[in-house]
């Protein structure tokens, strides 16, 4: 059995006449035409079974899209807020899930006290999009945890730490925590909050296998990255390694006849910032999903970023999206009949 998983920014989905944060941000009908039928083309090309969805005003619009395109069931989190000045303007977003199989149940995902201290945070904390967590009951009977996210971004620009694949975890905690203590990057402490919190509720159903479709508004080798998934940075003499893997480490696409001197590709951007390319678009797996892990019960047989649409204009589209959509594809071992 095959199940393919996918995650789609769609770059502020509000039907006509709401507008967005700026009372002239907004669609008229024949360009929310032209977005939602571009959107499901997209989600014709994906051909997923179930995908998460970031920055979504118009729920009830993405829901009746979806449900023409196949997907049976949808849950959101949270409502996108209106604001108190202007009721047709939306001044907060928030993310959703489609699937062709049942939901069979929803749970909210809350804020880890501990971790707010660990990273200095002051005040009350809640979440800059409130994630799903949502069990799904696949075909063979088995349950998937599937979480959403789509955390804080650096929208003021502040300075952040950009690293490679070579830095140390250690190294990367002793640069982040001194601008926390400083109270520098307030979103990238807002960020890591929000990761860790994800990190302990995953952790504390680390029996089920779980999938997590995000824009982590993060790059790649980051340290939120390490919050989200690596047990070592919550507690260094744990014995375990990572709880969550990305799933493009799982998958390399073969090649025949490859010239003996070619480099491994790149990995694609999923997103452009002033011309540079960035990953920010991920789908993270557990353990169980994972081919490297003895016990494992799927494993990654494809992985795929669509940004055909952004080849020609990175900086993406209102018309379309200013990300591109992540796709992966699991399958499922065969289980043995007596």
């Amino acid at each position: 059995m095959k199940i393919r998983l996918g995650t789609f920014n769609l770059f502020q989905f509000a039907k006509p006449p709401y507008a967005w944060y700026t009372k002239k941000e907004k669609f008229n009908n024949r360009q929310w035409k032209e977005k939602t039928t571009w959107i499901k083309n997209q989600i014709r090309k994906m051909d997923c079974d179930i995908i998460g969805f970031q920055e979504v005003f118009s729920q009830d619009a993405l829901e009746e899209l979806v449900k023409e395109l196949g997907y049976r069931y949808f849950a959101t989190a949270d409502e996108a807020k209106l604001s108190s000045n202007n009721p047709m303007k939306y001044v907060t977003t928030t993310v959703a899930l489609a699937s062709k199989y049942p939901i069979s149940n929803l749970q909210k995902v809350r804020a880890h006290t501990p971790s707010l201290k660990v990273h200095s945070f002051q005040g009350h904390f809640i979440f800059s999009r409130l994630p799903i967590k949502a069990t799904i009951m696949l075909p063979n009977k088995q349950e998937l945890l599937v979480y959403v996210c789509h955390l804080k971004s650096n929208r003021d620009n502040a300075f952040e730490y950009v690293f490679k694949q070579e830095d140390s975890l250690e190294h990367k905690k002793e640069l982040v925590f001194k601008t926390l203590t400083d109270k520098h990057s307030v979103s990238l402490q807002q960020r890591l909050c929000e990761a860790s919190s994800l990190f302990f509720d995953i952790r504390k159903s680390k029996s089920k296998p779980s999938v997590l479709l995000c824009d982590l508004n993060d790059k790649e080798f980051s340290l939120t990255i390490e919050a989200l998934s690596n047990n070592k940075y919550h507690n260094d003499t744990r014995k375990e390694s990572y709880l969550l893997e990305d799933a493009s480490y799982h998958y390399t696409q073969e090649v025949y006849n490859p010239h003996p001197e070619a480099k491994d590709p790149e990995r694609k951007a999923t997103s452009y910032f002033l011309g540079k390319g960035n990953v920010l678009d991920y789908i993270f797996i557990s353990n169980h999903l994972s081919n490297e892990h003895q016990d494992h019960i799927a494993k990654v047989s494809n992985y795929a970023v669509l940004d055909e649409h952004l080849q020609n204009n990175p900086d993406g589209s209102l018309l379309t999206s200013d990300h591109a959509q992540v796709v992966c594809e699991l399958t499922f071992n065969k289980i043995e009949t007596p």
